[in-house]
């Protein structure tokens, strides 16, 4: 098998770290070793940790506190991962065949079209409509689904648009993948992220066929901690354990330690406040920003998620864009052709509000030049 490069993670990785402002991310600022101490991380647990290896599929302890909010499943329904991205790639492995095909939700992550174009697998995608608040297409969504579909994969709360799919796009969406008999991955590492209101509802226990993924990244602030999970089907986790042992074998046991901690509900609630707190204040400096370019910028304001994915008013590629914007600004963005869709941006919103001021002006002085 040979992989094509993933665009987007080989432009961060390449830029990120050297740029004066980084824009690319998709979470709010990383919470601090100090700040979960607060919180009620046992300091002295950690530094009296042997250095070995953690229990490979996770430990039960933190099996059993991700078990417990997804009604019904248990420490056989859960595989902890090395980051959600883990979690997909092994599932891909796991239930992808020569000659399926699977249907994939843009704009979006692209780790899993990636993976199924290298696979040699056909994959078909189906849109969000910006026109229409995000909303599924669903006469693509309905050809996106042949009987050859063993895979559908979606992100809600969606990256790279803040959207949260309704009720009905959900049963919509449940209905189609027992019809054919495919499984749907729900990538929700999004979920507690949301800027108002309650955590968006989860697609586990609608099907058996559903299979969930998350993680620490987003909503929680921790993704340098790496770590994410898979809840699904008791024998699929079993094969995906399997292959876990080929791969990186376990999580650090460090971060097992430090995510039995981000889970505990007293401190899950206080992590989830801090992002939305951020990007709450942040989301409203962005549209104030907005308005000071006289509509050459437009977008959909998020339901959760660190992201603002713009529209902007230009014939010029949203790579090239993003190229000058870094170049001649030292400000990376994504382009949207990094995200499945042509003609928008995405901005983060969740780093520190003093270094966002000056990054945002900074984009301002590029985009002035091309209106």
């Amino acid at each position: 098998m040979r992989l094509e490069t993933f665009e987007m993670e080989r432009m961060q990785s390449t830029w990120e770290n050297i740029v004066t402002y980084d824009l690319s991310e998709s979470g709010v600022h990383p919470v601090s070793l100090n700040e979960l101490i607060e919180m009620g991380l046992n300091r002295d647990s950690l530094l009296n940790t042997p250095l070995g290896y953690s229990q490979s599929n996770g430990t039960i302890e933190l099996r059993e506190l991700i078990a417990a909010y997804y009604p019904g499943a248990t420490i056989d329904h859960v595989e902890v991962m090395n980051g959600t991205s883990e979690a997909n790639y092994i599932l891909a492995q796991a239930l992808l065949d020569a000659g399926d095909e699977t249907a994939f939700m843009t704009p979006n992550y692209m780790q899993l079209y990636g993976l199924g174009r290298s696979f040699g697998l056909g994959t078909r995608c189906f849109k969000l409509q910006y026109d229409k608040d995000w909303e599924p297409d669903w006469d693509e969504f309905d050809k996106a689904l042949t009987s050859k579909t063993r895979l559908v994969y979606v992100t809600n709360p969606n990256n790279p648009t803040g959207s949260i799919l309704s009720n009905n796009a959900m049963k919509k969406i449940i209905e189609s993948i027992e019809r054919i008999g495919a499984y749907l991955i729900a990538d929700e590492v999004y979920q507690g992220a949301e800027l108002e209101g309650q955590p968006t509802p989860s697609f586990w226990g609608m099907s058996d066929r559903v299979i969930i993924t998350s993680g620490l990244s987003k909503a929680y602030g921790l993704p340098g901690v790496r770590i994410g999970w898979i809840v699904g089907p008791p024998e699929l986790i079993a094969e995906c354990w399997r292959r876990h042992d080929y791969i990186t074998i376990c999580p650090c046991k460090l971060s097992d330690i430090i995510a039995r901690t981000a889970l505990r509900p007293d401190i899950r609630k206080k992590l989830n406040a801090r992002t939305k707190q951020i990007i709450g204040t942040n989301k409203e400096l962005y549209e104030q920003w907005l308005a000071g370019l006289g509509g050459f910028l437009m977008y959909t304001p998020p339901k959760a998620g660190a992201m603002a994915f713009t529209k902007y008013l230009s014939d010029i590629p949203s790579v090239e864009l993003a190229e000058r914007i870094r170049v001649n600004q030292n400000v990376l963005v994504v382009p949207g052709r990094h995200l499945g869709m042509e003609g928008f941006i995405r901005i983060n919103i969740g780093m520190q509000r003093e270094r966002f001021e000056k990054a945002l002006e900074r984009v301002k002085n590029e985009l002035n030049t091309i209106k």
